[in-house]
């Protein structure tokens, strides 16, 4: 990986200028219409950045068009953008790490503001709100749907984004080496935000024009299916990082509907003496019983999840902040060391 002498054009303050190993991420699944000019772009707006490819099983030419535009070409076999992520945050080596989409729908030259913002200010995550440019760009029914999701997410974790399903977006090696990821499709985005929302990450947003894909190049996102397993995600994170949330809500629900259907019971049992409905006291017993067992299931498994965060906050803290370094300031080694 080679060092980066950086510049923005943007964002400079003063004389300062960072010598980080940049690398910038594309996965992206046939694409040979788009690829070549992403490539080119992200080359052209982060001079000296390394741009790898992992091509996810495609079956036209667009490992063979990105080799060709300047790009390292690496492959991942097991289907599905998450799966892709999690390859290119094991096997890359940087100080900081911009990923984008492989569709050239994603503006080049915000990338030096997004990365001098994270560096100027220590942030771990920098993403890319899309601002669309053409109608055709942002379909209606993903529109919708990234504004229900991140509104969801933002109740359940936070109001830090505008743009959850964003895929541009800019990572320090901390985040990216501390990123504990499950997600094998569309849903790693979900993944990315939730994780920096969770571990209290400095985060922001920068806007960024969203263009019309290129004929030739079509989405992989399915409204529907997609948007499905993307808010089955955010269930499973609440669950696992807020199950104190996730099984109280449950205890609450259980003990209301025991509660609307004993109250009556209790009061003919006050009248008369008699318990006319059995069934139904059983049923109020058991519902009972069980709102009990959520409410302690919540409470073991949020000391749990405790251990969990404090555990991955111990990696994210093994490596240092990326910072804008000073020109004759010495360069930082990936494991942090002088």
């Amino acid at each position: 990986m080679r060092r980066l002498d950086f510049a923005p054009a943007c964002g400079h303050t003063g004389d300062r200028m960072t010598t980080a190993r940049i690398a910038v991420l594309v996965p992206c699944l046939n694409e040979e219409a788009a690829i070549g000019t992403v490539v080119a772009e992200f080359r052209a707006a982060l001079p000296g950045a390394t741009v790898f490819v992992y091509d996810n099983n495609s079956t036209d030419r667009t490992a063979a068009v990105a080799a060709t535009a300047g790009a390292e070409v690496r492959h991942e076999r097991r289907p599905g953008k998450g799966n892709v992520v999690r390859r290119m945050f094991r096997d890359v080596e940087a100080d900081v790490y911009v990923m984008v989409d492989g569709d050239d729908t994603y503006e080049a030259a915000a990338a030096p503001a997004m990365v001098q913002r994270l560096l100027e200010e220590r942030l771990d995550m920098v993403v890319g709100k899309r601002i669309e440019t053409h109608q055709a760009a942002y379909r209606l029914g993903h529109r919708f749907g990234n504004a229900f999701l991140t509104g969801l997410v933002c109740r359940l974790f936070g109001r830090q984004v505008d743009d959850l399903l964003s895929g541009f977006r800019v990572f320090s090696r901390r985040f990216v080496k501390s990123f504990p990821s499950s997600a094998r499709e569309f849903e790693i985005e979900t993944e990315l935000t939730v994780h920096a929302l969770q571990m209290r990450m400095a985060i922001a947003e920068i806007e960024t024009r969203y263009k019309e894909r290129p004929p030739g190049s079509t989405s992989k996102l399915r409204t529907f299916r997609d948007g499905w397993r993307i808010l089955v995600t955010i269930i499973n994170l609440m669950r696992n990082e807020r199950p104190l949330l996730f099984f109280g809500s449950i205890a609450m629900l259980l003990f209301a509907v025991a509660l609307a259907l004993g109250i009556p019971l209790v009061l003919e049992y006050e009248r008369t003496g008699l318990v006319p409905r059995f069934p139904t006291a059983i049923l109020c017993t058991g519902l009972g019983v069980a709102a009990t067992v959520c409410a302690a299931t919540g409470l073991i498994l949020d000391l749990v999840s405790h251990v969990r965060r404090e555990v991955k906050l111990l990696a994210y803290l093994r490596y240092p902040a990326s910072a804008a370094a000073e020109p004759d300031s010495p360069a930082r080694t990936p494991g942090g060391m002088l």
